[in-house]
């Protein structure tokens, strides 16, 4: 069985066993300690195998391919998470503002708040991700569809007369 597999077997009963809130406290509890240390290495490489990093930054190999499967999408190149064991050699360069940014989409607070960050983004450059987040979440609608308009839905009616009742 690949890691990624006890990985997601562990969150399932991990859940049924304590429950969801449960599990997120202990899984923010192991990300900040994972980013906590991560986050120090400002060029973002993240180097070696499997379980002698999860032992570097105080985890079980299962937390540590936690932490890999959260990280995925902001790494320059992503892994195959599913084909990897514990012996797996890991070469990853952490993409700093995509990060930053899926941790604002992920709303962890607890991590994009690390006090890590102050040595690699300045506030005002945290504030422009911040920015670019918010405006991601912002839908413009192109055109309104007018009160005497046909209806959008094709039935040949005015829109007040159809969908717009």
């Amino acid at each position: 069985m690949s890691l990624y597999n006890e990985w997601t077997n562990y969150v399932v009963d991990f859940v049924k066993s304590k429950g969801e809130p449960e599990f997120w406290k202990e899984y923010a509890r192991v990300e900040t300690t994972i980013y906590s240390k991560a986050l120090t290495n400002l060029n973002g490489e993240i180097k070696g195998k499997i379980n002698e990093l999860a032992e570097e930054y105080g985890v079980t190999d299962v937390q540590f391919m936690g932490f890999l499967d959260g990280i995925n999408e902001s790494i320059e190149k992503e892994l195959d998470l599913e084909s990897m064991d514990a012996n797996a050699e890991i070469d990853m360069k952490i993409d700093f503002e995509k990060l930053y940014f899926n941790m604002l989409e992920s709303k962890a607070d607890y991590l994009y708040k690390l006090p890590q960050w102050n040595a690699i983004f300045s506030e005002e450059k945290r504030k422009e991700i911040t920015k670019e987040w918010r405006a991601s979440k912002v839908i413009v609608k192109e055109t309104k569809v007018g009160r005497n308009d046909p209806c959008i839905c094709g039935s040949g009616k005015k829109y007040k007369k159809c969908c717009g009742k």
